[in-house]
């Protein structure tokens, strides 16, 4: 899926780039408000995730423009004005959801993924690797048909992962999609994957979770190595 993100803190900006597109999205970045109204009258996104206050044009007359063309593009505001009337202005002109800086992650992500299921045809995949099943709409996992509680970090290493069955995922990637606004320490993808570990293989007697020494980790099918 392809997001418009209209943004102009540049490092914000670059930030939920990188972090979105380890969940799977394709995100086009846009600076002014000029230059996001093009790009959303000129290509088809799924979503746009929209600054109020930007340089060119602001965020309110982007929404409400887009809405008067017929453009029925979902549109998550993202910004620092969090009085009831801003929001109340943002709604009215047309915005679907409205979240404030400084923001979580996960929050953010979680908005976008709840407008998402609301589009057509736009309904999250449930990943499976063997008998393990991520399903990404819910934000459960399971293993044979049993429950797997997770946290939200747990489940977002596992994501990654279960995109790519069978293939070496780096600590940087896993660090990139799941701490994206955090510092980077690879300590913390080691604390979760072992957590990880001890919940989606050890209760069941697998060994899906695998370290690549030197690399990172993969997540397999083991049913076909055991006996």
């Amino acid at each position: 899926m392809r997001i418009l993100l209209v943004e102009d803190e540049r490092e914000l900006a670059e930030t939920l780039q990188r972090g979105l597109s380890a969940e799977g999205y394709t995100v086009d970045l846009a600076h002014d408000g000029r230059q996001g109204l093009w790009m959303a009258r000129t290509c088809e996104y799924a979503l746009i995730v929209l600054d109020l206050m930007l340089p060119g044009l602001n965020g309110y007359r982007v929404c409400a423009e887009l809405r008067r063309e017929g453009i029925s593009t979902p549109v998550l505001v993202l910004t620092a004005k969090d009085g009831e009337y801003d929001q109340a202005e943002a709604l009215d002109t047309g915005a679907d959801d409205y979240l404030t800086k400084p923001f979580s992650y996960l929050v953010l992500v979680a908005r976008l993924r709840a407008l998402l299921r609301r589009a057509p045809g736009a309904a999250l995949p449930v990943l499976a690797v063997g008998d393990l099943t991520v399903d990404l709409a819910s934000r459960t996992c399971r293993r044979g048909g049993a429950r797997v509680e997770l946290t939200p970090r747990e489940f977002a290493v596992l994501e990654v992962l279960a995109r790519r069955p069978g293939e070496a995922v780096s600590k940087h990637e896993l660090l990139h999609h799941a701490w994206p606004d955090e510092a980077w320490d690879p300590n913390l993808v080691e604390v979760r994957v072992s957590s990880l570990r001890r919940k989606i293989d050890v209760p069941f007697r697998r060994r899906s979770l695998q370290t690549v020494r030197g690399t990172g980790y993969r997540l397999l099918d083991d049913r076909e190595q055991r006996p």
